[in-house]
């Protein structure tokens, strides 16, 4: 893309809230479950899309905002979608309970296996390019190496469903958010594990009684954040014991049982939120304040997510199956 060039040689500038529409894609006809621009800095105009409508997209979202590939291997909702580091790939996980890991330019499956569950979270491993983590409708997550087509690691948390997963720097710890919740006990709603022991580390992190559907990493700091169903993102420290931010909590929109996701900007500065009102939330930080709203979507906003390179551009998706793209 010509419009990256000239960003990729400069230190990412300043985000700033985007304020007007630039491409608006419709092609699927199913939610879009989650978007992600390719980590790849020179091919990061493309977008990947997982949806409801048993499809994965991946989207030309800078230039011209059309779709590039459609890739129609699950037979089921996709759920997750990541791009590989080298942006080559993509791995998919679906209700079918099926993963695939597709050739992004020929669409044919260089891996597929049938799990015993249905596939809700799919997360690479951060050094590990050849390692992800999977889980969905089971009590077990599983680590998975691409090279063997086999199961590395099984982790056992007595749960029904895995929410999200989240790798803390460096790969030796992740996270994941479970749905045990019960009336007497809000441990297990987070839970920390040793990735190569397959150790609980911790499930006394969270002890509010609502899911989490989404957790993310600050880029800068140890800190890292979860969406939680009490309609406010808590801010948690990313080194053991994981305390909370009792100080700090985002809150304003609304979560309502979606799985709407928040990130953070590149620079950190900014932390943006979907709404299931259809609204995007920008938060200060380190204010916690809301700068801004954006009204984005007409039906539950599900993910929005800021360009990795190209400063203050923003893709957004929702319930009615939409992309939009902001600057």
């Amino acid at each position: 893309s010509e419009l990256i060039k000239p960003y990729l040689g400069s230190k990412y500038k300043v985000t700033e809230v985007p304020k007007s529409l630039i491409f608006h894609m419709s092609k699927h006809s199913g939610p879009v479950n989650e978007i992600q621009w390719c980590p790849v800095r020179e091919q990061s105009h493309m977008l990947l899309s997982a949806s409801m409508d048993r499809t994965v997209k991946v989207w030309d979202a800078v230039d011209t905002g059309c779709c590039l590939k459609t890739y129609s291997c699950h037979s089921c909702a996709v759920r997750a979608a990541r791009w590989s580091s080298c942006g080559r790939r993509i791995l998919s996980g679906g209700f079918d309970s099926m993963l695939h890991l597709t050739d992004v330019e020929t669409g044919k499956q260089i891996f597929s296996s049938k799990t015993e569950f249905r596939i809700s979270a799919l997360k690479f491993h951060p050094t590990e390019s050849n390692v992800f983590i999977c889980g969905g409708f089971s009590p077990e997550v599983k680590a998975w190496d691409l090279r063997t087509s086999k199961v590395l690691r099984v982790y056992k948390a007595a749960v029904q469903q895995t929410l999200d997963i989240l790798f803390l720097p460096e790969g030796r710890e992740f996270l994941t958010s479970t749905d045990a919740v019960s009336r007497d006990s809000a441990d297990r709603t987070i839970v920390a594990w040793d990735f190569q022991s397959a150790a609980k580390i911790s499930n006394q992190i969270f002890h509010e009684r609502y899911t989490c559907p989404s957790l993310t990493l600050h880029p800068k700091e140890s800190v890292f954040v979860a969406q939680t169903n009490g309609n406010y993102v808590a801010l948690f420290s990313a080194q053991r014991p994981y305390r909370i931010n009792k100080k700090k909590r985002y809150e304003g929109h609304k979560v309502e049982g979606f799985a709407v996701g928040c990130e953070f900007s590149p620079d950190g500065t900014l932390l943006v939120t979907g709404s299931s009102d259809g609204k995007v939330f920008f938060y200060n930080y380190h204010t916690s304040r809301i700068i801004r709203t954006l009204s984005a979507h007409k039906e539950a906003c599900l993910s929005a997510t800021f360009h990795p390179v190209l400063p203050s551009l923003l893709a957004t998706c929702d319930w009615a199956g939409e992309i939009k793209i902001w600057q």
